[in-house]
């Protein structure tokens, strides 16, 4: 299940979440938070849904679906997060990824008021966190820049009750790989990959969230989900079809799993 915002254009939010899904061979179901007006250019208006209504989709889910994995994204006020949480606090045995969506790659501001919330309600319900290095630091307060400070606000990010944290570092330069740090009670694993210098890197976050999730799901690791969503992300990146004018979107349906 995926729950966050609808992003018309396709590149980020559930769409691809259910196409990340769809590609991970899980079938997908949303509860879908806000109504974006946004492109590949950038985010022009939002629309959020009540909590009431998040809740209530999310409800009608559980009760029909074996769901055995959530992934959140975009939750823009605390009511809602509130509410999700409520829906998530009973299902001890569904893994839970919490990518905390604050703002979008052209900066508009996604989560509102709702920040402190989604880390005193959610982390501590969740399996694994997957903030980028500009989300980890609104949530510390820790500049992250290098690994040292990453590894600083992972650790915070687990005080906060987190299972375990994903800090992707792929917007700092930490030489010529991109360099995420997983970190939960057993200890800290770097995760390395080619860095692709591409436009297309709309839902970049949404897809590697997703993917995990569903790999989990699936009876991965955490290790062994986190490593081959990455691998899957970046084939995404490398292959994409270069549509729109600005940040393009992904090719999730490069490299499947059956």
């Amino acid at each position: 299940m995926a729950v966050g915002g609808f992003d018309p254009s396709g590149g980020a939010g559930v769409l691809a979440d259910i196409k990340t899904i769809a590609a991970m061979g899980c079938y997908g179901v949303a509860s879908v938070t806000s109504l974006t007006v946004q492109n590949t250019v950038g985010v022009y208006g939002v629309y959020h849904q009540t909590a009431q209504l998040v809740g209530a989709q999310v409800h009608v889910l559980f009760e029909d679906f074996d769901v055995t994995a959530v992934k959140t994204g975009m939750l823009p006020s605390v009511e809602t997060v509130r509410e999700v949480a409520r829906q998530l606090a009973s299902k001890s045995h569904t893994w839970i990824v919490v990518d905390p969506v604050l703002r979008s790659s052209s900066e508009f501001d996604l989560a509102g008021n709702a920040r402190q919330a989604i880390a005193t309600e959610l982390f501590p319900l969740s399996t694994l966190v997957t903030p980028n290095c500009d989300e980890a630091e609104a949530l510390t307060g820790v500049q992250v820049n290098d690994r040292k400070s990453m590894g600083i606000a992972a650790r915070k990010i687990l005080d906060l009750g987190a299972a375990a944290v994903l800090v992707k570092g792929g917007d700092i330069q930490l030489g010529e790989d991109a360099v995420d740090l997983l970190l939960s009670r057993q200890g800290a694993i770097e995760i390395a990959g080619p860095r692709i210098n591409s436009r297309n890197t709309h839902g970049t976050g949404c897809t590697l969230a997703s993917a995990i999730a569903c790999l989990l799901a699936r009876g991965f690791d955490l290790e062994t989900a986190v490593r081959t969503a990455k691998s899957y992300v970046a084939e995404a990146i490398r292959t994409a079809p270069g549509l729109g004018k600005g940040f393009g979107p992904l090719n999730h349906f490069e490299k499947c799993l059956s």
